[in-house]
């Protein structure tokens, strides 16, 4: 086991290089989907300073609260004072290639990359959909992610589930 109970909060963080779109989009599903069993952040190697304007409007369509979402620098993550984590997910290839910090409470890592709706150059009609199909595959992991029987996973087993869930998407129609 890998020493985690039921009655446990985690602290799960999120890491994009912009940390204005994915990583705030699987912040906020995790909050909300994670039912009070996690906390989740999210956070930038490189942050741009603002949340994108299309990350806020898909997430507010689906009734998410936006008000307290800020693109920020995963340092803040790396403080003494920061929260411990249980867990640390790039959702970006190039995020996935930095040296990350030392995270307080050394989390199980694993790398869930999603296509930047956020770099998308084209029509806005087209990039709304693709950040409507992002969120849609990010829901799928966390949806998968938060179903797993945590307390009754070993370290090695719990660490292939969490590489599988980053290979994983949804069934298209």
């Amino acid at each position: 086991m890998i020493g985690m109970n039921d009655d446990k909060i985690y602290n799960v963080l999120f890491i994009c290089t912009g940390n204005s779109a994915r990583s705030v989009l699987a912040e906020s599903i995790l909050n909300r989907e994670g039912m009070g069993r996690f906390k989740a952040f999210s956070a930038g190697s490189h942050p741009t300073g603002q949340v994108h304007p299309i990350a806020i409007d898909v997430l507010k369509s689906m009734n998410y609260k936006t008000d307290h979402l800020r693109s920020k620098d995963w340092q803040e993550f790396a403080e003494l004072d920061a929260p411990k984590l249980d867990f640390a997910f790039t959702v970006c290839d190039k995020a996935a290639g930095e040296v990350c910090p030392v995270w307080p409470g050394q989390p199980m890592t694993a790398h869930w990359g999603f296509q930047d709706p956020a770099a998308f150059e084209g029509p806005e009609v087209e990039q709304r959909s693709l950040f409507l199909e992002i969120f849609k595959q990010i829901n799928f992991r966390i949806s998968i992610f938060v179903n797993l029987p945590i307390p009754s996973l070993d370290k090695l087993s719990f660490q292939t589930r969490l590489d599988e869930i980053g290979q994983t998407l949804p069934e298209t129609a």
